[in-house]
C-alpha cells in the first residue's frame, strides 16, 4: 500500500516495512491502543485466506521476511498487490527474487512455526499498473504447491458489499501505530465502505493521489483511527464474507479526512476477464 508518509515524502508501505527508521518521527493521530491502527488481533484460522508474502533474502529472517499480505482466492491463487513486487520495494527486479513465498496458516510471524510456506511458482503484474496514479494495483501469484485452508470468493460488480456504509473488515501483519511498530501476529480491524464521493473530496488529484471510482474504492471512518497501514500492502479488505479490496495507497494512517484507498476486485475481475468468482482460479 502506498501512503504519503509525509508531506514530502512518498513511500510504499511494503518498504517501510523492510526498513522501519523510514517511519519512525511520523506524527498521525491513531488511537493509544491501535492495531493494525485502531484493531484487534486475530488468529489466521478465523481467515485463513490472509497469507504472508515473504523473502527472508530481500527482508531477513525476522517476522519471516513478511513485507506485503494477499489474499487467497483459489488453491494455487494469491491475489496481492502489484507495487508490492515493484523493484523500488524490493530493492532488486522481480525475476531476481529467489526465494519468494506465500505464508499461509501461521498466526505469528515471528514465533510460529504453524502453517506453510509455499514458494511463487509465477508473478503476474498488472502491465497496466501505474505507479503514479496507483491506478489497477494487483498482481497474481501461482503457487508452487495447493493450499489447504479455505478460500475466499471475490464480490463481482453490483455486488451489494460494495455499497457505502458496509461494514467491512481489513488483516494483516502492518504498523500499527502509523510509527514503525510491527506487530509479530495478525490483526484486524473494522471500518465502514465510503462513498466514491467522499474519496473523491479526500483525493481530488495532483500531489495527493487521484481517487479513480472505476479501480478503487476507499474504506474507513470520518473520525479516522482505523485504517491500514505500512506494511499491509494488498492483504484483503472483507465485506458480507467476500473480497472487496486490496491494501493499496492513501495519506498517512488513520487520519481524519484520509481514508485507506484499495484496489476494488470488482476491477481486478473485469479486467482479467473473471465473469464470476471461481473463473480464472
Amino acid at each position: 500500500m502506498r501512503r504519503r508518509l509525509a508531506r514530502a515524502l512518498v513511500l510504499p508501505l511494503a518498504l517501510a516495512a523492510a526498513v522501519p527508521a523510514l517511519s519512525m518521527g511520523v506524527s498521525a493521530p491513531v488511537a493509544a491502543d491501535s492495531v493494525v491502527i485502531g484493531g484487534f488481533p486475530v488468529e489466521v484460522s478465523q481467515s485463513p485466506w490472509t497469507v504472508a508474502l515473504s523473502s527472508r533474502d530481500r527482508f531477513g529472517g525476522t517476522r519471516a521476511g513478511q513485507f506485503c499480505g494477499g489474499a487467497a482466492v483459489g488453491r494455487t491463487t494469491v491475489l496481492t498487490a502489484a507495487h508490492c513486487l515493484d523493484e523500488d520495494v524490493l530493492g532488486v527486479p522481480l525475476e531476481r527474487v529467489r526465494d519468494l513465498k506465500v505464508i499461509a496458516g501461521r498466526t505469528d510471524l515471528l514465533s510460529g512455526r504453524e502453517g506453510r510456506e509455499i514458494a511463487v511458482r509465477r508473478a503476474w503484474v498488472n502491465p497496466a499498473y501505474g505507479s503514479h496514479s496507483n491506478a489497477g494495483d494487483f498482481a497474481v501469484l501461482t503457487l508452487a504447491e495447493p493450499l489447504q485452508g479455505d478460500v475466499i470468493r471475490m464480490a463481482a460488480d453490483g455486488d451489494p458489499a460494495y455499497t457505502a456504509g458496509e461494514t467491512a473488515t481489513v488483516y494483516g501483519w502492518g504498523d500499527t501505530s502509523g510509527t514503525g511498530d510491527y506487530p509479530d501476529g495478525l490483526r484486524a480491524a473494522r471500518v465502514r465502505v465510503l462513498s466514491d464521493a467522499l474519496c473523491e473530496e479526500a483525493y481530488p488529484g495532483g500531489m495527493d493521489g487521484t481517487y479513480d471510482a472505476t479501480s478503487m474504492l476507499c474504506a474507513g471512518e470520518a473520525e479516522g483511527g482505523r485504517d491500514a497501514c505500512q506494511g499491509d500492502s494488498g492483504g484483503p479488505l472483507v465485506a458480507r464474507g467476500r473480497l472487496i479490496g486490496l491494501v493499496s495507497w492513501g495519506i498517512g494512517c488513520g487520519e481524519a479526512g484520509n481514508p485507506g484507498v484499495y484496489m476494488r476486485v470488482s476491477h481486478l475481475m473485469r479486467t482479467l476477464g473473471w465473469a464470476r468468482a471461481s473463473e480464472g482460479v
